[in-house]
């Protein structure tokens, strides 16, 4: 079936402070790949500041000059970063083969299989910040959080259940175990009281995807594009986008034109979009300016090869990826009897991922406020035919939120998804 080359990936180290460094990914394309790629790109840390990206439907060459975002925690892994990205490039075929002849002989190398889930369980003292020391303890481990379920008891005495899956694919293993426990008894002190690690079961995953539904009131505050736009006004951040598609440049490609402000995950947000409206690009140019503005040339086709023709589609195309850029992510404050509750709303691509590190952001921003967190969760819900990935957090009956504290809670919340903090 061939052997990985390490040439696949490529990373060339800036040669001075301040300056990008640049990744490389030359492999055999595949659905999805630069969405794949820019998605990994993002749960490093690293911003795109440029990007070149050029494919034949057999083979695709991307080239990405990236910067550590501000605050990112400690130096970039970028050995690790290499391995990511290689594991996403499918392998290419022997001399004489291609993609296509493997595939229509049924000889590809099946899809890797579900990570295991396992149920990482802590009991722990209450203390600011808690929540977020906990979430950047799996993120550095690399594992990957599903769900979350944390509830606060009257003694100030936290039941932390975590849903996670290891990228390392480990997790089973006593020294896995045994690196995560002193992790986390390193970071949260004396404030763990106990912790254990254990494979989840089915029942467990059948109270997985139990979670509380949406009311039409909150729906109506979160997913209204209308209020979507009225709210985008007041909100800091460029709002001027520009998306639009011209079919006289070229003969066989729709050309899609982007301007807009940047934001953290911009290109993620923008591949994704692609990716989910079943469009195809053939080549791509991504450019942040020092001004914070962002312009993109996307040529692209149809997934059966041709251009956008029909101005419905075209129309449609257009509406979508602007109100993915201007709102990737949905924020919102409701009360729920005598409790508030913080609800975001990340949107999940059809191969059921979603933007990475949202949990940790949202609890980042949280300690940065000074809120502590009584109750979390995260659950999955349909609108509308299109599936999102929830993030509830109460902050208990004793807080009665000022208008004034909720602007700021929504606000600092919303900036440090957007990267704009």
């Amino acid at each position: 079936m061939g052997v990985p080359s390490d040439e696949v990936v490529q990373i060339r180290h800036a040669a001075a402070a301040g300056d990008p460094a640049v990744v490389t990914v030359s492999c055999p394309d595949k659905t999805g790949l630069g969405c794949d790629l820019c998605r990994v790109v993002l749960l490093f840390g690293l911003s795109v500041v440029k990007g070149d990206m050029s494919t034949d439907g057999r083979w695709c060459y991307i080239v990405l000059w990236v910067l550590p975002r501000r605050g990112r925690p400690g130096p970039v892994p970028w050995g690790l970063l290499k391995d990511r990205l290689l594991q996403l490039c499918p392998v290419a075929a022997p001399f004489g083969f291609d993609t296509a002849d493997l595939a229509a002989a049924g000889l590809q190398d099946a899809p890797p299989p579900a990570p295991r889930l396992f149920l990482l369980k802590l009991y722990c003292f209450d203390r600011m910040g808690l929540l977020h020391d906990v979430t950047r303890v799996l993120c550095e481990l690399e594992f990957t959080i599903r769900r979350v379920k944390v509830s606060t008891t009257p003694d100030g005495t936290v039941l932390d259940l975590f849903f996670i899956t290891d990228a390392r694919e480990l997790l089973h293993t006593k020294s896995r175990r045994e690196e995560a426990y002193d992790k986390l008894e390193s970071v949260l002190g004396d404030s763990l009281a106990s912790r254990e690690i254990d494979p989840a079961t089915e029942d467990m995953l059948t109270c997985l995807q139990a979670c509380p539904s949406l009311t039409p009131a909150v729906m109506e505050q979160m997913f209204n594009t209308d209020l979507i736009e009225e709210q985008s006004i007041t909100t800091r951040g460029d709002n001027a986008i520009s998306v639009t598609t011209d079919n006289s440049l070229s003969s066989v490609h729709t050309l899609i034109q982007i301007q807009c402000g940047d934001h953290k995950g911009l290109l993620y947000d923008i591949m994704r979009t692609v990716k989910d409206c079943n469009i195809q690009i053939s080549y791509g140019r991504f450019y942040a300016t020092q001004n914070g503005r962002c312009d993109v040339d996307l040529f692209v086709v149809q997934s059966d090869g041709k251009k956008i023709l029909d101005q419905q589609r075209q129309r449609s195309l257009c509406c979508r990826l602007r109100m993915e850029l201007l709102r990737p992510l949905r924020v919102a404050l409701v009360n729920r009897g005598p409790d508030t509750e913080l609800l975001v709303a990340n949107p999940v691509e059809v191969s059921g991922k979603g933007r990475p590190l949202v949990f940790y952001d949202i609890t980042l921003a949280l300690k940065n406020l000074q809120k502590r967190i009584f109750l979390a969760e995260i659950g999955r819900h349909v609108v509308e035919d299109r599936e999102w990935e929830v993030y509830r957090v109460h902050f208990g009956e004793e807080h009665d939120l000022s208008a004034a504290l909720q602007s700021k809670i929504v606000g600092g919340v919303t900036s440090m998804l957007m990267g704009w903090d």
